[in-house]
């Protein structure tokens, strides 16, 4: 299967690093227009940077904003009014006691996990709506299947990215714009990445170490026993981008190793 976005504009939301860079730069290589989102400028152009060297002839910006706010993501729609595709992967984790967790902080995950891609999806669904094609995506995690203890916050926000998802996809119906969730496990991003390389430090360990621990004791049901990579996911996501995923909508795609012991 040969996958041609040539002809398609695509924003990929919190896309500096980890899977949202990894998912920008898979749709720039088939060929898509793509916008890179971050907080900062000097984020953006490195992301820009990284992509172009794995890509010389990438189609790629950026636009700097926090999308965690309403002035951000207006600030986003006005830099680019229209997409054929959105990816709303911009997210916030923190291992964190529940008793701990105070109204504040509840809100805040919601504001990055849940209504940044409701106030995107709101405007750029809208426009593909019109023009009879697009493609939404949310990048969930299986945490929004079981949620994870450590961090309850997280996981409800993405649980509430399903309903999301779903809900869109519904009221999408027959217009050819396609809703889906990809829900990946695991994963070695940037970010995971230095939360392990913290506890390795801390606890005299190699990261690698604390990596294999970390999914014999809170990730046992792995049937990969690794962590994922964050093209493994792109992967995905670059698959339901495309026309040959014109007839999947309303769903949500497991890319966690197996880690939830389901058969749907």
């Amino acid at each position: 299967m040969q996958i041609d976005l040539s002809n398609r504009s695509a924003i990929v939301t919190g896309s500096t690093a980890g899977i949202g860079l990894a998912i920008a730069t898979g749709l720039a290589k088939a060929g898509a227009s793509v916008v890179i989102t971050g907080r900062t400028q000097a984020r953006v152009d490195e992301a820009i940077a990284a992509v172009r060297k794995v890509a010389s002839d990438a189609k790629i910006s950026g636009v700097a904003a926090d999308l965690g706010t309403a002035e951000g993501g207006a600030a986003l729609i006005a830099a680019v009014p229209q997409t054929d595709i959105l990816v709303n992967n911009l997210g916030i984790f923190e291992p964190r006691d529940f008793f701990e967790i105070d109204d504040a902080e509840w809100s805040r995950f919601f504001d990055v996990n849940v209504i940044s891609g409701v106030r995107l999806s709101r405007h750029y669904a809208k426009g593909m709506a019109e023009r009879g094609w697009g493609r939404v995506q949310f990048i969930s995690s299986e945490s929004s299947i079981q949620t994870p203890p450590e961090m309850v916050h997280y996981g409800v926000t993405k649980t509430a990215q399903l309903a999301v998802s779903r809900g869109l996809a519904e009221v999408l119906a027959g217009t050819g714009v396609t809703v889906n969730a990809v829900l990946p496990g695991p994963t070695l991003s940037e970010g995971v990445s230095e939360f392990f390389g913290k506890i390795a430090k801390n606890e005299g360990k190699t990261q690698e170490q604390v990596e294999r621990e970390f999914i014999q004791t809170h990730r046992p049901t792995s049937l990969i026993k690794r962590l994922l990579s964050v093209d493994e996911v792109a992967n995905v996501s670059v698959f339901l981008a495309s026309e040959e995923a014109s007839g999947t909508t309303g769903a949500s795609f497991r890319v966690d190793g197996g880690v939830a012991r389901l058969i749907l």
